[in-house]
């Protein structure tokens, strides 16, 4: 049997097809203006027998097309579980929220805190200030490694922060060292969540924000241990779904 997972999310959409547990098929594409346009596209070349959808644009594919629907906190769970099955815990930090979740051996959550009310934390917050900055995204992180420590961004909204940035760069401070504070700042919020929920180790870390080198460096200083990077960390949540889907 052919299972399928699409996670629909902010920023990014993730398509999986799992034959015996095996990924068979695995696609992504842009969020864009139109997620449905972009979901037919994913899915227009693609065979399978069930199919369950998650992420923020879950919903728009469960009227448009009928699917069953999971939320990213379960999917997440049963993801993380089938990839590394000790893990005990997911951080996510997404294009829209980040979501701390505890799971016990057989992937179901047992606890979860989720941060959607603010984009500071997040991959978009991420995305703003490598704008503000000057740099492509996926050169923010390497660019805040090679920061200096000394900088701290202090506020708790991404509007005002954007505001700090660039008053730092009119006083001259260095695009890689703004970069560091920012990311050190992200870091704070997520770890703030992990200690609050106590969780079990080992971590692992999914979701955009999980390609970001300086982030993970920072993570594990933070934490005092090594965490758990997925090859495809943005795929989680659509694994997770597909495992569902067979389940439903």
């Amino acid at each position: 049997m052919k299972l399928a997972g699409i996670d629909i999310g902010s920023r990014s959409i993730e398509l999986i097809v799992l034959e015996d547990g095996h990924v068979i098929h695995s696609k992504q594409a842009d969020s864009g203006h139109n997620p449905l346009e972009r979901v037919k596209g994913l899915i227009s070349d693609i065979s399978f027998d069930k199919i369950m959808a998650t992420g923020y644009g879950r919903s728009i594919v469960e009227v448009a097309f009928d699917y069953q629907t999971v939320t990213e906190i379960k999917a997440y769970g049963a993801g993380a579980t089938a990839l590394f099955p000790g893990v005990r815990s997911v951080l996510d930090i997404g294009g829209q929220d980040t979501k701390v979740i505890s799971i016990n051996e057989m992937g179901k959550v047992v606890k979860f805190e989720m941060n959607d009310k603010c984009a500071a934390g997040t991959g978009k917050f991420l995305e703003m200030m490598a704008t503000t900055l000057g740099f492509q995204l996926p050169r923010m992180g390497p660019a805040a490694l090679e920061g200096t420590e000394g900088i701290e961004i202090n506020s708790m909204c991404a509007v005002f922060a954007e505001s700090e940035v660039t008053s730092l760069l009119a006083k001259g401070c260095e695009r890689s060292d703004i970069a560091l504070a920012i990311h050190q700042s992200v870091c704070r919020r997520a770890v703030g969540m992990i200690r609050r929920q106590n969780i079990s180790t080992p971590l692992m870390f999914a979701g955009g924000v999980a390609n970001n080198s300086c982030m993970i460096q920072l993570l594990q200083v933070a934490l005092g241990e090594n965490i758990i990077i997925p090859e495809k960390p943005q795929f989680v949540g659509a694994h997770g779904a597909a495992i569902l889907a067979g389940l439903s």
